[in-house]
């Protein structure tokens, strides 16, 4: 399990760095991101990991997240990998659609050719990512937690519903809560996962609170002047669900953001803290 340093740049005292390596679930080379706040020699801190959206790579929240001063306060790890593999022979959608393929992957496993082989971004993110980043980092397994964006919130509340014992905080701006209703996730579902429905239901938070997953507590913020608040995201069917199940759910509109990382650097510095606060010893 070797990687491969891009950059490395001091910030807050910390070290941001940008790693690749060779993946053996997507076939690809790979690339993340990895800030490591400063430490006393020896310590193991917390983790959380952030998951992009749609289009996206590591670098968006890199260069735009301004999570730095907060995780060197609160002494959070904070990873991030892309969004999709990549590469010449890694296919993509043939209209060259921003919402499937390259930088689309769904953070789902894709059983339809030609995708199968390469777009495995489930277990990317959830087995070999974390994998690699505690033996080249001073994590603290016991400690995680994972939030992220649009498509990335998608993959984070997924991720924590499939995992409740794993992950200790899950967030998410303006994530995609309902794929399976939505005209994102049901292309992106059908042309990854094809027509097996149940298998669509694993991938979809509102289908996993409903099934009976269970998560100690969300946070959700999402933004009143988001285009693809009514068609895309739908945030009243999470909260519908939340009640249903008795899922503490913090449920925030931020009146006048849209869905830009102007509005996720807004509010990071809140989640952050939400997360620090779980993730304590």
């Amino acid at each position: 399990m070797t990687i491969q340093t891009v950059s490395l740049n001091k910030s807050y005292d910390g070290v941001q760095g940008v790693y690749k390596h060779a993946s053996r679930e997507t076939g690809t080379e790979m690339t993340f991101s990895v800030y490591v706040p400063p430490h006393r020699e020896g310590a193991r801190l917390p983790v959380v990991w952030y998951l992009s959206g749609l289009t996206c790579t590591h670098a968006n929240v890199t260069e735009k997240g301004e999570f730095r001063r907060s995780c060197a306060e609160l002494g959070l790890i904070l990873v991030a990998p892309d969004t999709s593999p990549r590469g010449e022979n890694v296919p993509g959608d043939p209209a060259k659609a921003y919402d499937f393929g390259l930088g689309a992957g769904f953070y789902v496993d894709a059983m339809q050719e030609p995708f199968a082989r390469n777009y495995r971004m489930w277990s990317y993110v959830t087995a070999e990512l974390p994998e690699l980043v505690a033996a080249h980092f001073p994590v603290d397994a016991i400690r995680q937690s994972i939030f992220g964006h649009s498509m990335g919130g998608h993959g984070a509340l997924t991720s924590a519903l499939r995992h409740p014992d794993r992950y200790r905080a899950a967030s998410a701006f303006a994530p995609i809560v309902a794929p399976s209703q939505v005209p994102w996730g049901i292309k992106a579902l059908g042309g990854y996962l094809g027509n097996d429905k149940p298998s669509w239901r694993r991938h979809d938070a509102v289908a996993l609170i409903e099934d009976g997953a269970k998560f100690s507590d969300l946070l959700v913020d999402y933004g009143g002047a988001d285009p693809f608040l009514a068609e895309q995201l739908r945030p009243e069917l999470l909260q519908a669900a939340c009640e249903k199940a008795n899922i503490p759910l913090t449920l925030r509109r931020q009146e006048g953001y849209d869905h830009s990382y102007y509005f996720i650097s807004t509010f990071m510095s809140d989640h952050l803290r939400w997360h620090a606060a779980r993730l304590k010893a």
